[in-house]
């Protein structure tokens, strides 16, 4: 025998449609695994009255049906114990997401494992666990991913249906195929459906049309788990080769204009051709800072999800092994890269891109693609001319005329004789260098020029002129403008970066603490407004939900700062019949994209809390309806039932053609007595249920014995009831006791009512600042999903209409306990029964605990008296 512990093989026939031939193809590989001498059983096959399947069962054991009884008929299904019980070595079992009729029985429609089961495929799973192997079958339009997609095929919902998981954990998925003419050729014989389900079925589910698209749709499901299976195996193996079973084609895009035409390009090469796939891969900076243009990156990736590609965005030093990577990835076969777009001076300082992705492509075809910006210089980030304002660039300037001036000035002043040329040249090229920091690329390159005609004029001999008389000096100034212009450059390249580096940063600050203000439950719309305006240094913004109607008043939402009105210079309209408005009267490009950005968000915040606001309040008059109905269900049944006994008494009493005996009159009274108190005990409990509800309990908290409730409630209970106190009878509560009372006297009536034959012990215990009460009965109980139900109120164990009461005893009992900061709860009873908890908080200090220990004291002593 095997190891039980071995997990069963699952393997499952994949059909299109119903007639296509999956359990005849099952049936088929049991009888297979039979003749090769496996234990092979039926556990369930649904032939549908057709002749071919019910042959194709031939002689394999078929395990009898159980019967389950449901709403007044009888259905048949599997026999899982039986089947656990036979234990073979293959069951089949037929129809994956079939459902289980739910059954009469409370305990469960079939006996013994799987009770509870509700769909067929949780069967399979029992059987897998127990080390048997299963066949089973199961249609495409049973998925539950593809509920929707079939409903727009067939116009037919599937009620049954499986989640995908079940289907894609099986060992073994094989499709049954069938051209649909065959289909409904096999249809058409009647060898499908009877003769007279024949032409409705051709002109409805079974046209060719829905017929083609639900075979696509198989087909497709079951290539991508192909698809998925590869993958994995090729990660579990290190395979890093792109096995090209499927057509991926990868476009890489730089952010440049010329992306659009590779996108295009891509999507030509891939076609219509079923399987083939389009993806578009974008290689970020490995600094983090912005590689092209953003807005030509939302319009390029608008573009592939257009074309119905997907859009990878990888971060990487090296922009050709990061591509090739990614491409191998998604197991890439063919890689469109733009023709470079280096310049002869670029090329002639080494290989660009396209170049080394061509030599390390290996297995991978790339197409090389020409565009129109080809030889115009490499992609590079947009610069903003303004980026450094125009106070910046005023101040480079200044710097740049006055600095040379005042260090030509300040040469001249010491003499031309005193520092030697290459001195003056280290002195201009320092001055370049904080001329780039200030104002930039242009001021610092003029000033390198500027100092290089003044150092030719005022320290090169001949001075006062322009000619240089020696040789070595024509070299030094070329030398110095082109350090300086280097110096310059990179000095002002490094700021930029820092500077965008920076902005950045700083609108990724704003971004976190926008999204973590959203994110927060609690934060109402002006405290939003306020980490809005202080992010963005907005001046004041509101929020106003404008007029449907020119005679209605628009609605502030909030504010912040100052009421800004309608006239405010800035306006942003936002979804609905939302709009922002704010003081600010400019703002920088990127924190206009971030005010749009989250005045979006802003206003679905609003949109998410009216939603809110609506949904409670429904709840809200939800519940009161439901309380309502149950009062009414309630009152008409239980207030009725005091009212006819009081009636029938009073009546029996009037009567005079009948002469009562004086038993029998005592009865009466006795009858309308009952009835007189038990309508006033279930009109104090509704009068508490709604002093509950409306939180105006009266709470009067005193210090007393813990035993004083317990032996007043012992007394008022019937003489044959099983009540024992027990527990620390000596403990002191600070509470109300009269409330006490009364959740005792509820609870422990409920428990006598249950169980009437039962022992029940009333137990006083204490914890540390707590004094808990255990009333424990050892009767029927109550199940553990039931537990937290039986304080709601009107609601009765079982809710059994028999019982006496509203059904508020334990509710009232529990509005009370926790008027008193307390808690009252219930659990099952060891060895059977259920066990109610009331714990109440004690805070009382020594004095007062001594004095109400002594009149419990004298308050048991008396009642042991009375009991004598």
């Amino acid at each position: 025998m095997e190891d039980i512990a071995r997990r069963g093989h699952l393997k499952v026939y994949l059909g299109f449609a119903p007639g296509v031939g999956k359990t005849y193809a099952c049936l088929q590989e049991a009888r297979e695994l039979r003749d090769a001498g496996k234990d092979v059983v039926v556990g369930l096959i649904e032939d549908h009255g057709r002749a071919r399947t019910r042959a194709a069962v031939g002689d394999l054991e078929v395990l009898p049906r159980i019967q389950i009884p449901h709403r007044g008929a009888v259905f048949e299904d599997m026999d899982l114990a039986a089947l656990l019980e036979r234990r073979p070595d293959v069951a089949v079992v037929d129809e994956l997401a079939h459902s289980i009729p739910e059954g009469d029985n409370p305990e469960g429609a079939r006996p013994g494992p799987g009770a509870h089961h509700t769909k067929r495929w949780q069967d399979i799973e029992t059987l897998l666990e127990a080390g048997i192997d299963v066949l089973s079958t199961v249609n495409i339009q049973h998925l539950e991913s593809l509920n929707d997609v079939v409903e727009s095929i067939t116009g037919q919902r599937q009620r049954e249906t499986t989640p995908d998981s079940v289907l894609r954990a099986a060992d073994d998925v094989e499709l049954v195929d069938l051209p649909p003419e065959a289909l409904r050729a096999r249809l058409a014989r009647g060898e499908v459906y009877s003769a007279d389900k024949v032409d409705a079925a051709l002109g409805f589910y079974f046209r060719v049309g829905n017929l083609t698209a639900l075979r696509e749709l198989a087909l497709l499901w079951l290539a991508d788990q192909v698809d998925a299976r590869m993958i994995a195996y090729r990660r579990e193996h290190n395979i890093e080769a792109s096995w090209p079973a499927r057509e991926r084609i990868a476009v890489a895009i730089t952010g440049g204009p010329e992306s659009e035409t590779l996108i295009r390009r891509g999507a030509r090469i891939v076609g219509r051709r079923a399987g083939r796939e389009l993806h578009a891969v974008h290689v970020l900076r490995d600094d983090g800072l912005a590689s092209g243009s953003a807005a030509l990156l939302d319009r390029q990736r608008a573009l592939v999800h257009e074309l119905g590609g997907s859009w990878h965005a990888v971060r990487g030093a090296d922009p050709a092994r990061a591509l090739l990577a990614t491409a191998r990835s998604i197991n890439a076969s063919q890689l469109v890269i733009g023709q470079s777009r280096r310049s002869p001076i670029e090329r002639f300082f080494g290989a660009g891109v396209g170049a080394r992705i061509v030599r390390f492509a290996g297995d991978i075809d790339v197409h090389i693609v020409t565009h129109d910006a080809v030889g115009r210089g490499r992609a590079r980030a947009a610069r903003d001319p303004s980026a450094l304002g125009r106070r910046r660039r005023i101040l480079g300037w200044i710097l740049a005329l006055v600095g040379s001036a005042l260090l030509t000035a300040g040469f001249l002043a010491i003499g031309r004789e005193t520092f030697p040329q290459s001195i003056n040249l280290l002195s201009y090229i320092t001055l370049s260098v904080a001329v780039a920091l200030v104002g930039g690329m242009l001021p610092a390159i003029s000033t390198s020029l500027l100092g290089a005609l003044l150092v030719n004029w005022f320290f090169t001999p001949p001075t006062g002129t322009l000619t240089i008389s020696e040789p070595e000096s024509i070299f030094a100034l070329v030398v110095y403008v082109g350090v300086a212009a280097a110096v310059a450059w990179v000095v002002d390249g490094s700021a930029r970066s820092a500077r965008a580096a920076n902005e950045a940063n700083r609108q990724a600050s704003i971004l976190a603490e926008l999204s973590s203000s959203f994110l927060t439950a609690d934060e109402d719309v002006p405290s939003l407004l306020v980490r809005l305006r202080d992010a963005l240094n907005l001046g004041a913004v509101e929020l106003v939900r404008r007029p449907e109607h020119k005679e209605d008043r628009e609605v502030v939402l909030g504010n912040a700062g100052e009421p800004v009105g309608a006239d405010a210079p800035r306006r942003l309209s936002l979804a609905g019949d939302l709009e922002l408005r704010s003081t600010a009267s400019e703002l920088a490009p990127a924190d206009e994209q971030l005010l749009e950005a989250y005045g979006g968000r802003l206003a679905r915040v609003v949109e998410h809390r009216e939603l809110q606001r609506v949904q409670m309040e429904t709840r809200e008059l939800s519940a009161g309806n439901d309380m309502r109905t149950a009062l009414l269900a309630a009152v008409s049944h239980d207030l009725r039932t005091p009212l006819t006994a009081i009636k029938a008494g009073i009546s029996s009493l009037r009567m005079d053609d009948i002469e009562l005996d004086p038993d029998d009159r005592a009865e009466l009274l006795a009858t309308i007595e009952a009835g007189a108190d038990r309508l006033d005990d279930l009109v104090a409990n509704l009068l508490d249920m709604s002093r509950i509800s409306t939180g105006m309990v009266p709470v009067h908290r005193i210090p007393f014995a813990a035993v004083e409730p317990c032996l007043q409630v012992l007394a008022s209970l019937p003489s044959d009831a099983q009540v024992r106190l027990t527990g620390e009878t000596e403990a002191v509560c600070l509470a109300d006791p009269g409330l006490v009372e009364r959740i005792l006297a509820n609870v422990l009536e409920n428990a006598v009512r249950y169980a009437p034959d039962a022992p029940i012990r009333l137990e006083v215990g204490t914890r540390p600042g707590h004094v808990v009460f255990h009333v424990i009965d050892r009767g029927p109980g109550v199940a553990e999903h039931e537990q937290e139900h039986i304080f709601t109120p009107f609601r009765r164990l079982g809710d059994a209409t028999t019982t006496e009461g509203l059904g508020l005893g334990l509710a009232v009992s529990k509005g009370f306990a926790e008027a008193m900061d307390g808690n009252l709860t219930a659990e099952a009873t060891p060895g059977g029964g259920l066990t109610v908890v009331l714990d109440l908080p004690d805070n009382t200090d020594p004095y007062d605990r001594d004095q109400a220990r002594g009149m419990g004291d004298r308050r048991r002593a008396e009642q042991e008296r009375h009991a004598s």
